[in-house]
């Protein structure tokens, strides 16, 4: 049926690894800043910006490292996934560049920009309805029917380590940092960064931020007890998913707290990166930021490392265009 790597939880050692066997396939993204947005937060930012990455997102990093770790038996016959767009794109990439087919499971509300990217990229897509039960029941027939060898958007140990190597990147060029914040959803991404900034800079805190409209997350932190999300209704499309058991395990080992952000705070960041930085982020990269706008956590006269998931946006459907403020 459908091939699932060990829960290993990964450590500084397999980010490390996973750094080396990605470099000159990932591209080492800036980390930029902003005089403005630094005066607006009273604080010191550092972005780290992989809506610059290779297929537009940091999922480039644990795709990569994931194929390239797998033997040729294990690939012979491609690989799987769901995914509303971003580690999609990512695996499609990730496997034609080691030669090998990919089979993408995609709800149909999928934005419009990550579909064709997919298909660009070489991939077969398979639409199912937007929720996670359709998604994984999709799944297993196209695992059973082609035999690909199944990746999960971020429950896998070598999903996570890879998209820590961003983490470890901006420690590198930033310097010391008091706070490192990124987004939360199904949890790969803020778990590898928890894992890089408590492996490089013990005394940093790990702060993930998530959206009101699907705070599983949050309220699995308070809780202590993993809550799984239903369908929640947020413009942040990439942060729709919950937790896996990993990924929570992470967390509340590595992770210091989370904080959550309206759908008009996530807007008004997202715009904000446009105006004054001059680049493009998707919803899901302003999060971390919005949280700070709504002064959800406290940052004055701290340096904040702020890692830009990703920039795939359909701009035809920009949110401040739809009403959505």
């Amino acid at each position: 049926m459908v091939n699932v790597m060990s829960s290993r939880k990964p450590g500084l050692k397999d980010l490390k690894l996973a750094a080396r066997r990605i470099e000159g396939h990932v591209i080492r993204t800036p980390v930029m800043t902003s005089s403005s947005i630094d005066l607006m937060t009273g604080t010191r930012l550092f972005f780290k910006c992989e809506n610059f990455q290779r297929v537009g997102a940091f999922k480039f990093r644990g795709a990569t490292n994931t194929v390239l770790s797998l033997t040729e038996d294990e690939i012979m016959n491609g690989v799987a996934t769901h995914s509303s767009g971003n580690h999609a794109q990512a695996l499609a990439l990730a496997a034609r560049n080691r030669g090998v087919p990919a089979y993408i499971v995609m709800p149909m509300n999928s934005p419009r920009v990550k579909v064709d990217a997919v298909r660009g990229y070489g991939a077969s897509i398979t639409f199912c309805q937007p929720t996670l039960g359709s998604r994984e029941s999709t799944l297993e027939e196209v695992v059973s029917a082609t035999g690909a060898y199944f990746i999960h958007p971020y429950d896998d140990p070598r999903i996570i380590a890879g998209q820590g190597t961003a983490a470890l990147e901006l420690l590198d060029d930033a310097g010391n940092l008091d706070i490192v914040m990124a987004p939360v959803g199904g949890g790969g991404l803020i778990s590898g960064t928890a894992i890089g900034t408590k492996g490089v800079s013990p005394r940093t805190l790990v702060i993930a931020a998530e959206p009101q409209n699907a705070d599983d997350a949050f309220r699995s932190f308070r809780s202590g007890t993993l809550i799984r999300s239903s369908d929640p209704d947020t413009i942040a499309d990439g942060l729709r998913t919950s937790l896996s058991d990993l990924t929570f395990s992470i967390i509340r080992e590595h992770v210091d707290d989370i904080v959550t952000v309206s759908e008009a705070g996530i807007i008004k960041a997202m715009r904000l990166v446009w105006e004054r930085m001059k680049i493009i982020i998707e919803p899901s990269s302003a999060v971390p930021l919005g949280a700070l706008l709504e002064n959800k956590l406290d940052v004055s006269n701290k340096r904040v490392g702020i890692i830009l998931s990703g920039g795939n946006v359909d701009l035809d459907r920009l949110p401040w265009m739809n009403g959505r403020r």
